[in-house]
């Protein structure tokens, strides 16, 4: 008798183990899947040979690609670094800011990214750097 109760308490114990884990595990399998889209999102955004300064845009992720999991982004450039008095076709450095949103667990939870490039300023854009 006392050897089955010690087992059904093991047996609890291994159980509720299991079970957080399992949860962990879908919690992970979700922020490195938002960690994926926001690499190939950057890299993407990257490329984009004009990216307005200052402007805000943003999408919708494909649900295809989140397996069903609602998820969002938004990135904004901005100039970041160039010479004094530079001026337009001068290089500078320009920053991506980029946020993914997605739903875990009735939550929303966000991950955010920043890239840097070079790139050469176009006419208007030097009055724009900090």
């Amino acid at each position: 008798m006392v050897a089955t109760l010690i087992m059904a308490v093991a047996v609890v114990a291994l159980l509720s183990n299991l079970s957080t884990s399992l949860r962990n595990a879908a919690r992970l399998t979700n922020y490195d899947r938002a960690a994926m889209l926001a690499k190939s999102k950057m890299d993407e955004l990257l490329l984009v040979p004009r990216f307005p300064p200052g402007a805000v845009i943003d999408g919708q992720f494909d649900l295809s690609q989140t397996s069903g999991v609602p998820a969002a982004w938004r990135a904004r450039a901005t100039l970041f670094e160039a010479a004094p008095g530079a001026g337009p076709g001068m290089p500078a450095l320009e920053r991506i800011e980029l946020e993914v949103r997605f739903e875990q667990g009735g939550q929303t939870k966000t991950f955010q990214l920043e890239g840097y490039r070079k790139r050469n300023l176009f006419p208007g854009e030097a009055m724009a750097l900090p």
